[in-house]
C-alpha cells in the first residue's frame, strides 16, 4: 500500500534507475535529488526524506561511484603492482608488513589500495581505474613496468631502478648483502651457496649459470648478488634460483645445492623465508647449524630472532610508510625524489667459524 505521505511510484521497466528518473517522479530538479545524497544541508529535512523514500521505492541505488569519481577526477584508489601471484601479498610476512604500513600512511586521506598482481600480463594495469601506482615488484625490462610508466599517473617505485619523474623508495640491498658475505668470509668460509630469489619474471628453479646471472632483471636480486660477490672476493659461490619465495622452495633448492656440493659450509639466502626452508633442509641432511653449516637470511622478519637466524635487517615498516608519504606528495603535485634506506647485518646463532674438519653429510 502506498505511503500516506509520499505518492505511489513504480519503477520503470528495464535498466538501472537514474537520478533523472527520480527527479521526474518527484517533479523536482536533478540537482535537488543529487543534494539529498551529496549535500543534505541544502535541503529541508522533510524534502530530503521525501526524495530518499521515492528513490527507494523506485529502486534507485544512489549515485554511481565510478561516474562520481570521473567527475571529480579522482577514484580514491592506489594500485599496488607486482608480477607475482596474488597470494604473495598474504603469504609473505615482509609483503604484509610493507602493505600494512603503506595503508597506514594513506588511509587518513581517504585512499585505499587495490592489489594488481599480474604474473601473466599487463591487462589489470592498463585498465585499472586508479589515481596512481605503487610498483612493488616488476622486472626491469618487463611490459608490466612499461605499462605503468606509460599511464603517466603518479607512481612510486619500490626497490626498482629510478625512472623519473616517478618517485623511488628502496633499501641498500647491495650493502646489506656485502656485509653478510663479508661476515662469512671473516669466519673462514670459502665455499658458499647462494639461494636466490627469482632472477627474472620466468624463474628457472635450480642451478644458476653465468648466462642466467648476467640476464637477471629484478633489481633486488641483482643488487644482492653483486653485494655477495663484492663481500666474498676469494670464495667460490654456487648459485641456485628459487621458483617462488616460500619455505618449501628454500628447502628444495637447498637440498639440491648441498647434495650437489657437499663441501659447501655456508649459505647466503636472499630472504628469511628462503632461509627458513634452508634450516629444514639442513636438518634433513644431518648438517648441524652452525657447527656444520652457517646460514644467513635477508629481511629480519619478526620470527627470525626466535630461530636464532643471522640475517640482514631492512626497515620494512619505514619503507611502507615512506612509500605512502611519497604517493601523497605526488598526488598533491609535489616532487618525491629518491630515498635509500639503510640495511645492517644482525648476527645470531646460525653462523659460526668454519671448522677445519670435513663437512658432515
Amino acid at each position: 500500500m502506498p505511503s500516506a505521505k509520499f505518492p505511489e511510484t513504480r519503477p520503470p521497466r528495464g535498466g538501472r534507475i537514474t537520478l533523472r528518473e527520480v527527479a521526474q517522479a518527484l517533479n523536482v530538479s536533478v540537482a535537488t535529488v543529487s543534494n539529498a545524497y551529496n549535500r543534505p544541508d541544502q535541503l529541508s529535512q522533510e524534502l530530503r526524506e521525501r526524495v530518499l523514500e521515492t528513490a527507494r521505492s523506485l529502486g534507485y541505488r544512489g549515485p554511481d561511484p565510478l561516474a562520481r569519481s570521473l567527475r571529480r577526477g579522482r577514484t580514491g584508489v592506489i594500485g599496488v603492482v607486482y608480477d607475482a601471484p596474488l597470494e604473495y601479498a598474504f603469504a609473505d610476512p615482509a609483503a604484509a608488513m610493507f602493505l600494512g604500513n603503506v595503508t597506514h600512511a594513506i588511509q587518513g586521506e581517504g585512499l585505499n589500495l587495490l592489489l594488481l598482481a599480474s604474473p601473466q600480463g599487463v591487462t589489470p594495469v592498463s585498465s585499472a581505474s586508479v589515481d596512481g601506482f605503487i610498483v612493488y615488484c616488476a622486472a626491469e625490462d618487463s611490459d608490466l613496468l612499461r605499462a605503468v610508466l606509460d599511464r603517466g599517473l603518479p607512481t612510486v617505485l619500490v626497490d626498482q631502478y629510478p625512472h623519473p619523474p616517478a618517485a623511488q623508495i628502496g633499501i641498500d640491498d647491495a650493502g646489506g648483502a656485502r656485509q653478510a658475505a663479508r661476515h662469512l668470509t671473516e669466519l673462514g668460509h670459502r665455499t658458499i651457496g647462494v639461494v636466490c630469489l627469482e632472477l627474472g619474471p620466468e624463474p628457472v628453479a635450480g642451478p644458476v649459470g653465468p648466462g642466467r646471472e648476467a640476464a637477471v632483471s629484478y633489481r633486488t636480486s641483482a643488487e644482492r648478488l653483486a653485494g655477495y660477490r663484492e663481500g666474498a672476493p676469494g670464495a667460490r659461490l654456487f648459485l641456485t634460483e628459487s621458483g617462488q619465495n616460500t619455505p618449501e622452495e628454500g628447502e628444495a633448492r637447498t637440498l639440491e645445492l648441498l647434495r650437489a656440493h657437499p663441501d659447501i659450509t655456508a649459505l647466503l639466502c636472499m630472504s628469511d623465508v628462503l632461509a627458513y626452508g634452508a634450516l629444514r633442509a639442513a636438518r634433513t641432511l644431518g648438517r648441524a647449524v652452525p657447527e656444520s653449516l652457517s646460514i644467513i637470511g635477508y629481511d629480519d622478519l619478526p620470527g627470525s630472532a626466535a630461530l636464532g637466524l643471522s640475517t640482514v635487517w631492512q626497515a620494512t615498516a619505514e619503507k611502507g610508510q615512506r612509500v605512502g608519504e611519497a604517493m601523497l606528495a605526488l598526488l598533491a603535485g609535489e616532487g618525491a625524489g629518491e630515498v635509500t634506506l639503510p640495511t645492517r647485518l644482525v648476527v645470531r646463532e646460525s653462523t659460526a667459524e668454519r671448522r677445519r674438519q670435513k663437512a658432515e653429510g
